[in-house]
């Protein structure tokens, strides 16, 4: 294991410095998606373990024991970015699994705006007028493999391929994931996820290019049982190395190498009510503005149906509400061999 997390640090660190990038070129990709996680402020890595650990740790994709299907929709800062996201992924023989993921960040209808008489000083015999309309979206889709190995590490690996387009003009790049997942001891795991391994390049048809450096989420979750509560406890916690010269932004940096860290809890009562808190970018200043880092779910269990919600804070631009259901197919036949 010692040897395996070295290789990755040292291809991650190798990569970057081959290639250029352009900072923040990924932050689209950094929203997160479902509800279980967003809750728990992204803190998910190791924690990981059903269709949505096609995006947080592909490996985690191995413990599904049914085929599972998720649909999320996300308002952000107001109403004004939309965000849409949907997953399915099944169980393959005995220890292996393949998903499926598509996701839509949009700005719809920017209106484009022009002066009554363009050659005089705006007022009031003179106003803007709508010319016209048009859409800003990122979309993205993801194919995800993963398989348990005999030792009980768990590696999985996304191809993932981004569309970009903003009025007429568009962008696309194409990125690899890495991902491990292992018991240490006893209830600790550890979680993994090298992002954009061959750093992923995004080509504009205006002829610019953009990088996006590799950079590694890792965590840890320690959960643990309360028969006499009938629930369980999840509590987990993720550090983000970004090399894309942060600075400031992030919690600690020196150089062009920063890091962030992401705190969850969750709370699970006898499988079919869970409670959920959060903490993003713990530690930044900016962040209670920027992005804001407090969050808070819940969730509901009604037959195979999971439906979450998340909360998220905003002191600027307003808050966001996550909702995603989550639907597992506990049908015999469709169980894992």
């Amino acid at each position: 294991m010692r040897s395996l997390c070295a290789l990755i640090l040292i291809s991650l660190l190798g990569l970057n410095s081959l290639f250029g990038q352009s900072k923040y070129a990924s932050e689209v990709m950094n929203l997160g998606f479902g509800g279980q996680s967003l809750g728990m402020g992204g803190a998910y890595v190791a924690v990981a373990h059903d269709v949505t650990a096609a995006y947080w740790n592909p490996a985690g994709l191995t413990e599904i024991e049914y085929p599972q299907l998720m649909l999320m929709h996300s308002s952000r800062f107001s109403g004004v970015v939309n965000n849409d996201y949907g997953a399915a992924a099944f169980p393959v023989g005995s220890n292996s699994s393949i998903g499926f993921s598509l996701f839509r960040v949009g700005v719809d209808n920017i209106k484009v705006t022009a002066l009554t008489d363009p050659n005089a000083e705006l007022g009031p015999g003179n106003r803007l007028y709508v010319l016209d309309t048009f859409n800003g979206a990122h979309y993205g889709f993801f194919l995800t493999y993963a398989k348990k190995a005999r030792s009980g590490l768990q590696v999985g690996g996304n191809i993932k391929y981004f569309n970009f387009s903003f009025g007429d003009n568009s962008a696309w790049g194409l990125g690899f994931d890495f991902g491990i997942k292992k018991r240490l001891a006893n209830r600790l795991v550890l979680g993994m996820n090298l992002q954009d391994v061959t750093t992923t390049l995004l080509a504009y048809d205006t002829g610019k290019k953009e990088n996006i450096r590799p950079s590694l989420r890792a965590g840890l979750t320690y959960p643990l049982q309360y028969d006499r509560l009938g629930g369980s406890f999840h509590p987990a916690i993720d550090f983000v190395f970004y090399f894309e010269n942060r600075e400031t932004a992030a919690l600690f940096h020196a150089g062009a190498a920063s890091v962030d860290m992401n705190i969850g809890w969750e709370y699970v009562h006898r499988s079919s009510l869970a409670l959920r808190v959060g903490f993003a970018d713990v530690g930044q200043p900016e962040a209670q503005l920027e992005l804001g880092k407090f969050s808070a779910g819940l969730g509901f269990q009604i037959s195979q149906l999971m439906i979450d919600y998340a909360f998220l804070g905003h002191l600027e631009l307003g808050n966001t509400h996550r909702i995603s259901a989550r639907l597992t197919l506990e049908e015999p036949r469709l169980r894992r061999e």
